[in-house]
């Protein structure tokens, strides 16, 4: 199924009465009220689905603030939803989709293969003229059955060892790339060998993914080509899937590091460097306390 999936190829599906299970992941850093933004506005019929508890653990220095929840918790959150096999589901926010591409990397990776991500989310439908609404819906319990392990991902020694053959993205901000601020993780830079590659840098100022030969060019400046295996972090692996999806719509393949920055960065073994370099400009090796 293709990444991305239009407001007006959505429209027509939910015109047709095409069964479509459509997941509402309103989450944003800082802004801990998705559940009432979405309770206020959503497109009809849309599920809200909670970023924080059904598709993270709990926070663990050791894994970072958002590790990957265990396959069944993750097969039950799907069935709550209403997904049954053979569905096709199509994941959005307001953000972009920053934080839906976590959804469709998890199915995804959990071998479900039918998932898009709606195209500039719900400004997009907004934009179009498509109604909303408000409140929750009743929801028919599914019957999906998860697998694991269909996308590729790396941990930490992975990323250690990374940039030695292949090419590791950093989805940050550039400016905690570069370890000027660090607002959340507890210590400031990235991890030695890896590129800056801001997510935002994906997305056309109405929040749409960019054109595939735009991501193209933009990748390929960054060093991405055939041959040369690619992985991407964030800060606890949400953003970072938002990469992997955009790799995708150009033609790349790319592993994902769960628990990214917020996971390397709480392990006093682990270097990280500062600057706009990816190697070391100024080395530290500190306590993660």
């Amino acid at each position: 199924m293709d990444t991305l999936m239009t407001v007006a190829e959505l429209k027509d599906r939910l015109d047709a009465g095409t069964r479509t299970v459509l997941l509402d992941v309103r989450w944003a850093l800082g802004d801990p009220h998705g559940r009432e933004h979405y309770l206020e506005a959503h497109i009809p019929g849309a599920v809200f689905v909670d970023l924080a508890t059904e598709l993270a653990g709990p926070a663990d220095p050791s894994r970072g603030r958002h590790p990957l929840p265990p396959l069944e918790q993750f097969q039950q959150s799907a069935r709550s939803w209403g997904i049954r096999n053979g569905d096709v589901v199509v994941a959005y926010d307001n953000t972009g989709n920053l934080a839906a591409a976590r959804l469709w990397w998890m199915l995804r990776n959990a071998g479900f293969p039918s998932v898009a991500l709606l195209d500039g989310g719900l400004a997009a439908w907004r934009d179009a003229g498509f109604d909303v609404d408000s409140g929750e819906p009743v929801v028919e319990r599914g019957d999906v059955v998860l697998s694991d392990g269909a996308m590729p991902e790396i941990d930490a020694a992975g990323a250690a060892t990374w940039s030695r053959n292949g090419l590791l993205l950093d989805a940050r901000a550039g400016e905690r790339y570069r370890g000027e601020i660090e607002p959340i993780d507890p210590r400031a830079g990235h991890i030695p060998g890896a590129v800056s590659a801001a997510t935002t840098g994906n997305l056309a100022a109405d929040g749409r993914f960019l054109p595939a030969a735009e991501l193209r060019e933009r990748f390929a400046a960054l060093g991405v080509r055939a041959g040369v295996p690619t992985a991407v972090y964030c800060g606890s692996g949400v953003t970072a899937a938002h990469e992997v999806a955009a790799l995708e719509i150009a033609g790349f393949s790319a592993a994902l590091y769960p628990g990214s920055f917020s996971e390397w960065s709480n392990d006093p073994a682990n270097d990280v460097v500062t600057g706009a370099a990816p190697g070391a400009r100024q080395s530290r090796r500190t306590s993660a306390g």
